[in-house]
C-alpha cells in the first residue's frame, strides 16, 4: 500500500516533496547516484528522501554522508560487526562509527559512490538501514540485556524484531509507513529496571500483570523537540505479548491518517492526542485494531533503579556472564569494532550488544574464561569500571559531523569530565548528557545533568552555550528534568560543573 498523499495548498515543504515522490523510490536510483555524484543530484533527493534509505548528507562534512543502521534492541553479530568495521576502513573516510542513545548504529564519512557496494556487504550479513531518517519509526529498543538477565520478566528480542518486520517488511521498505507526519520512536521492555527510557518514546510496552497474565501496560506520547518536551502517557490499555505488533501498527496507521501535518513542530503523536484527546484516541486506535482495548493493569513490574550494565554479572544461563565495556561517548574507530568481533568469537558466542548509554556487551562469556578475558588489551581503553562521572557520560554527534548541532560536544564533553575526574571524588555515578541543539539527542531531559547546546553573546561576540537542565530521572518513577539555567558559555561551564557536583551529588574536591 502506497501513502503518497496530494498535498493542500497549506502544506509545508516537506509534506509537498513526500507527496511528489514516496521515499523509498530512490533505492531504485542508487546506481545512478553513485554516477553522477553528489553535487549533480536533485537536492531533496540528496538532503532529503536519501535519509528513507538510511542515507544522511551532512553539509558540514559535503561529498561524506552519515549511515544509520537499524539493529532492534542494539543486537549485532561479530560477522555484522567485522563487516561494518570494514566498511569504515576502506569508505569511511574519518574511520569512525557512533552508538546512539537509540541502541543503534552510525558510521561517518560514507561517500555516495560507494554506497551501492556497502548496500550489498551489509544484505549479506542481514543489515538493513532502510526507514532509519525523515518521517518513519526509528530503531525499536528494548533491554541490552533481553534473554540473558536473571531476572527478566519477558524476553523482547523476537516481539523487537517482529515490530520492525513489520514496519519495514522485512528490512526491504514498507511504502506504507513511509509518510508518517513525523519521526517516531517506539520501545518494548521486558526488566524491571525501565532500561529503555519508556517515557521518551512515541509507543512503550512495559510490562505489567493482569489476572495472573505477564503481558505490557502501554504508553504513548512521549517525545523531544525544539519546541515542547513531554513524557509519554498512560493509553490505559493492557495487550498480551502477542498483540504487541497489532497494536503497534493500529497507532501508527492512526497517527499516518489522523496526525497533524500543517506545522512539523507540531506533528509529533502527543500533539493529535492533544487534538483529539486521550479517549477519542484510544477510540480510534480500537477501531483500527478491529477489537477493544483491555483496561490497563493496576501496577507495572517497573520497581528497580535504572542499571548501566557496565561490569561483570551472572547470566540466567548456568556458568555464563555478560560484560558490559564503557565506550566512552560510544565512539568507535574500524579497529576498534574488529577487535569487539573478534573478543565476542573467542570468549563469547559471537553477539555484541549496545545500550541506550552508547556503550557495549559482550554476552555469554563462561566462568571459565573470564580470567583471561579480563587480560586483554581492549579493556584498556573500553573499562568495565570506568571512573564514576566518565561512567554515565552520553552525548550526541555535535557540530564535527551534525549540520544541526550549535555547539561541538563528544570532544568537548570528553575533556571537561576528564577535568573533573581529576580534581574530583564522586561517590557514584552522575548522568551527565550533552546535545548539540534542540532536537535532544542526547536527551538531557533525562539525564541528573543535562547539557543543551545554544548559542549565546559574551564581550560582543557569539560563542557557544549551554541551556543547564537537572532532575531527569530514569528507571522507577522516571520523569523530565528542567531548565536550571540558560545561555551558559562553553568556557565558564566546567566551574559551574564542578560547584553542581559538589552542592548536589556529594562530589569532594581530591586531597581533602
Amino acid at each position: 500500500m502506497s501513502n503518497v498523499a496530494t498535498p493542500t495548498a497549506s502544506a509545508n515543504k516537506f509534506e509537498k516533496f513526500k507527496a511528489e515522490k514516496d521515499g523509498l523510490a530512490v533505492k531504485a536510483e542508487l546506481e545512478k547516484f553513485a554516477q553522477i555524484g553528489w553535487e549533480a543530484m536533485d537536492e531533496i533527493d540528496r538532503e532529503h528522501r536519501l535519509k528513507w534509505l538510511g542515507i544522511f548528507f551532512r553539509p558540514v562534512t559535503p561529498g561524506k554522508f552519515m549511515m544509520r543502521l537499524r539493529l532492534p534492541t542494539g543486537i549485532v553479530t561479530s560477522a555484522q560487526m567485522r563487516v561494518l568495521a570494514e566498511i569504515v576502513q576502506r569508505y569511511g573516510e574519518d574511520g569512525s562509527a557512533d552508538i546512539t542513545t537509540r541502541q543503534n548504529l552510525q558510521l561517518r564519512g560514507i561517500r555516495i559512490e560507494d554506497v551501492p557496494d556497502i548496500f550489498q556487504r551489509m544484505k549479506s550479513v542481514g543489515l538493513t538501514s532502510v526507514q532509519s531518517g525523515m518521517d518513519n519509526v526509528r530503531n525499536i529498543t528494548g533491554s541490552p540485556v533481553a534473554g540473558i538477565d536473571a531476572d527478566e520478566l519477558i524476553d523482547t528480542r523476537e516481539l523487537a524484531q517482529a515490530v520492525q518486520d513489520a514496519i519495514t517488511n522485512c528490512g526491504e521498505g514498507n511504502p506504507a509507513f513511509t509518510n508518517l507526519p513525523r519521526k517516531f520512536n517506539i520501545a518494548i521492555a521486558g526488566c524491571r529496571d525501565n532500561s529503555v527510557h519508556a517515557e521518551i518514546n512515541d509507543i512503550a510496552f512495559v510490562p505489567a500483570y493482569q489476572n495472573g497474565i505477564l503481558g505490557f501496560n502501554v504508553l504513548v506520547g512521549g517525545f523531544f523537540s525544539a519546541k515542547r518536551c513531554e513524557a509519554a502517557i498512560p493509553l490505559n490499555a493492557w495487550v498480551e505479548q502477542n498483540q504487541v505488533v497489532a497494536l503497534s501498527l493500529a497507532i501508527l496507521t492512526v497517527y499516518r491518517d489522523r496526525g497533524l501535518r500543517r506545522n512539523r513542530q507540531q506533528s509529533r503523536l502527543m500533539w493529535l492526542i492533544d487534538d483529539l484527546g486521550l479517549e477519542q484516541f484510544r477510540a480510534e486506535v480500537e477501531k483500527e485494531l478491529g477489537s477493544p482495548l483491555v483496561a490497563a493493569a493496576p501496577k507495572d513490574e517497573i520497581e528497580w533503579e535504572k542499571r548501566d550494565h557496565i561490569g561483570i554479572y551472572a547470566q540466567k544461563q548456568p556458568n555464563l556472564n555478560y560484560i558490559g565495556l564503557h565506550i566512552p561517548v560510544g565512539r568507535l574507530f574500524a579497529q576498534d569494532m574488529f577487535d569487539l568481533a573478534r573478543i565476542a568469537e573467542v570468549y563469547g558466542d559471537r553477539e555484541i550488544r549496545l545500550t541506550v548509554e552508547q556503550n557495549v556487551i559482550i554476552p555469554h562469556i563462561p566462568n571459565s574464561r573470564l580470567e583471561i578475558f579480563l587480560q586483554e588489551p581492549i579493556l584498556q581503553r573500553f573499562s568495565i569500571n570506568p571512573d564514576p562521572l566518565k561512567r554515565a557520560l552520553v552525548s550526541c554527534t555535535g557540530a564535527q559531523f551534525c549540520n544541526f548541532a550549535l555547539i561541538e560536544t563528544k570532544n568537548r564533553a570528553l575533556g571537561i569530565i576528564q577535568q573533573l575526574d581529576a580534581e574530583l571524588s564522586c561517590p557514584h555515578p552522575v548522568r551527565i548528557h550533552w546535545t548539540g541543539c534542540p532536537n535532544s539527542c542526547g536527551q538531557p531531559q533525562v539525564a541528573d545533568i543535562g547539557l543543551l547546546g545554544t548559542k549565546a553573546r559574551k564581550d560582543g561576540k557569539t560563542i557557544e552555550a549551554v541551556d543547564i537542565y537537572m532532575g531527569g530521572k530514569v528507571g522507577k518513577d522516571a520523569k523530565l528534568g528542567s531548565c536550571m539555567m540558560k545561555n551558559v558559555p562553553c568556557e565558564d561551564l566546567k566551574p559551574i560543573l564542578r560547584r553542581l557536583l559538589i552542592e548536589h551529588f556529594d562530589a569532594q574536591p581530591k586531597g581533602l
